[in-house]
C-alpha cells in the first residue's frame, strides 16, 4: 500500500504559486464569507490562511450571523464581490439550511469564483471556456499524474454527486473520455458497484461509509470526504480497513484536503493576472 502524501504535494504546488504571485504586480486577497459557526468550518479557514501565508496572499473574512436572510446575504455579497481589493471570493460552505445555496454561490462572478461553484463558472469548465479548473479536480489531476495512475486504463467509480467533489470530477473525467460511475443516494445496489472499482472516489462526507469489505484488492482510493467525528477531521473511507486492501489511499486529513487548498490559490493567481486594474 503507497500512502498518497497530498501534503507533501501541495507544498510543491505552493511554491510555484509563489513564485507567480511575486511576479504579478497585483496584490492577491481572498475574501472567505462565512454564516454561522461551525468547529469544522474554521478548520478549513485555518488551511487557508496558512496557504495564504505561504504565498504572500491576503486573507480578509467576512462573518455574518447565522440568521441572515438570503437576500440580505446576497445584497452584502454584491458588495464584496465588486471590492477590488477582492480579487477571489468564496463561500464557505455548508450555509444553513433556511439559505438558498445555489442563488448565493451564483452571486460571484466567474472572474472572482476561484471555487467555481456558480452555474456560469461550472458551465464555462463543462464546455472547455474556463481559464481555471475546480479545486478538487486540480488535486486529483495533479495527485493521478505525479504518481502516474493512469485512470483511463481503469474503472472509476465517483461515489457521490456533490457540487464540490462528484458534480465536477464526473464533468473532468466526461471531457477525458474516461469509463466512469457515479453512486448517489437513489443508486440501485451501490455496493456493488463500488466492489467492481479500480479507481474509488469518494465525496460524499460520511464518516467512515467505505468500509474493507467493499472494495476490491488493489483498489486505488481517493478520499475527498471531510466531516467531523469525536472532534477531528475524518474522511468517508474507514482507513484502517481499507488500506489493507488498497494499492493507493489518501489519508484524512493530509491527502486531497491540502492539495485542494493549494489549488484553490492557483486559480487565484491565475484569474487576478486576468483581472481589469
Amino acid at each position: 500500500m503507497i500512502l498518497l502524501d497530498g501534503k507533501k504535494l501541495s507544498q510543491k504546488i505552493l511554491d510555484e504559486v509563489k513564485q507567480e504571485t511575486t511576479a504579478t504586480k497585483k496584490k492577491l486577497r481572498l475574501a472567505i464569507v462565512v454564516v454561522g459557526e461551525n468547529p469544522v468550518v474554521k478548520k478549513f479557514i485555518e488551511q487557508k490562511k496558512k496557504a495564504a501565508d505561504q504565498i504572500g496572499a491576503g486573507v480578509r473574512i467576512y462573518p455574518f450571523d447565522e440568521k441572515i436572510t438570503t437576500n440580505e446575504l446576497r445584497k452584502r455579497l454584491f458588495e464584496i464581490v465588486h471590492e477590488k481589493k477582492n480579487t477571489g471570493v468564496i463561500i464557505q460552505l455548508p450555509l444553513p439550511t433556511h439559505i438558498n445555496t445555489p442563488y448565493i454561490l451564483n452571486s460571484v462572478t466567474p472572474e472572482k469564483d476561484i471555487d467555481m461553484l456558480s452555474a456560469r463558472a461550472i458551465g464555462n469548465f463543462a464546455v472547455g471556456q474556463s481559464p481555471i479548473i475546480p479545486p478538487v479536480v486540480g488535486a486529483l489531476k495533479f495527485l493521478l499524474e505525479e504518481y502516474q495512475i493512469d485512470y483511463q486504463q481503469k474503472s472509476v467509480v465517483i461515489v457521490g454527486a456533490g457540487n464540490l467533489v462528484g458534480k465536477p470530477t464526473a464533468l473532468w473525467l466526461l471531457g477525458k473520455k474516461a469509463t466512469f460511475t457515479v453512486v448517489e443516494e437513489r443508486t440501485p445496489h451501490p455496493e456493488e458497484l463500488i466492489s467492481k472499482a479500480g479507481i474509488l472516489i469518494t465525496g460524499v462526507g460520511k464518516p467512515g461509509f467505505i468500509r474493507g469489505d467493499m472494495v476490491k484488492n488493489g483498489v486505488i482510493v481517493i478520499d475527498a470526504g471531510t466531516s467531523e467525528s469525536a472532534g477531528r477531521l475524518v474522511g468517508d473511507v474507514d482507513f484502517k480497513s481499507v488500506s489493507k486492501k488498497a494499492s493507493y489511499i489518501t489519508p484524512v486529513p493530509g491527502g486531497i484536503g491540502p492539495l485542494t487548498v493549494a489549488m484553490l490559490f492557483k486559480n487565484l493567481v491565475t484569474l487576478a493576472k486576468i483581472q481589469k486594474s
